[in-house]
């Protein structure tokens, strides 16, 4: 849906731009630096370092060529960063305030309505990644459902902390992909 600069404008005052509302790949490369930041801050949970990265790469013909250029800067980014970004996500079915985005994407999954058994495994399979790895779990949890969610616990909680690294920046570049795909419909530039 196209909407003019004015309300753009508007909206931008806020701190987080809800992803319920869309605009097109045109509409945000006309955006000045700051708007274009704003609106893209939170792509990457809590990282507008990835936005600012791209810019200055306008004009973006299509959301797939944003998304790739945002995916670039974070994987060019030195290793340090990475566990920043990584460690920005929030523990999954945690009962604690969350970003807009990740609130709508852990209820998509249901993980904010389980059972309290359903909670206390979660926050287990939580406790027992960190302490391994020294980050949050992080998968796309649009893409599966709860039961998926614990099954790849399990099953990650044996992979080397290397593994679980490019897993999550692997994750985290998905869950951008969909944050992109609610934000903006793949309309190319006439």
């Amino acid at each position: 849906m196209l909407r003019d600069r004015n309300h753009w404008v508007a909206l931008l005052a806020g701190s987080v731009v809800p992803f319920t509302l869309t605009m097109d790949v045109q509409t945000l490369n006309k955006c000045d630096r700051s708007e274009f930041v704003r609106v893209l801050g939170e792509i990457f949970e809590h990282s507008p370092w990835v936005a600012e990265g791209v810019v200055d790469d306008r004009p973006f013909a299509a959301r797939a060529d944003l998304h790739g250029a945002m995916v670039a800067v974070v994987r060019r980014a030195e290793p340090e960063a990475h566990l920043t970004l990584i460690r920005a996500h929030p523990d999954l079915g945690a009962r604690v305030r969350l970003s807009t985005s990740s609130t709508a994407e852990q209820a998509s999954a249901g993980l904010d309505q389980m059972p309290e058994a359903e909670f206390q495994r979660f926050h287990d399979l939580n406790s027992r990644y960190r302490e391994r790895f020294g980050f949050p779990f992080i998968i796309a949890v649009r893409d599966t459902t709860r039961a998926g969610i614990l099954e790849a616990f399990e099953r990650r909680l044996g992979n080397s902390r290397d593994e679980e690294i490019r897993t999550a920046l692997e994750q985290i570049e998905r869950i951008a992909e969909i944050r992109l795909e609610q934000l903006l419909p793949a309309i190319a530039l006439a």
